[in-house]
């Protein structure tokens, strides 16, 4: 369910000024627990390490991510394959 337009988008303040502070064109990784703050114009070109409960995974900010949340782009859960028989002898 999408948050209320009267409302707007949910952005984290510590992260817009970290990114403000930075400026643009630096590569310093912006290092978040925020996976719910929406994606703005303005975080578009940095590099933020979101974290995904275990580690941070690096996620570059490009312009067709804007509108969409950055826990988006960091999985909570790595697939490891599905098991059985079959698999092992594909597997050799």
């Amino acid at each position: 369910m999408s948050r209320s337009v009267k409302k707007g988008p949910y952005i984290d303040e510590k992260l817009l000024k970290k990114v403000e502070k930075l400026g643009q064109g630096n590569k310093t990784v912006i290092k978040t627990w925020s996976r719910s703050a929406t994606i703005t114009p303005q975080m578009v070109g940095f590099i933020f390490g979101v974290h995904n409960g275990k580690d941070f995974i690096e996620v570059c900010v490009v312009e067709n991510m804007v509108g969409h949340k950055l826990g988006e782009f960091s999985p909570t859960r790595k697939f490891v394959g599905h098991g059985g028989k079959m698999a092992k002898d594909q597997k050799k």
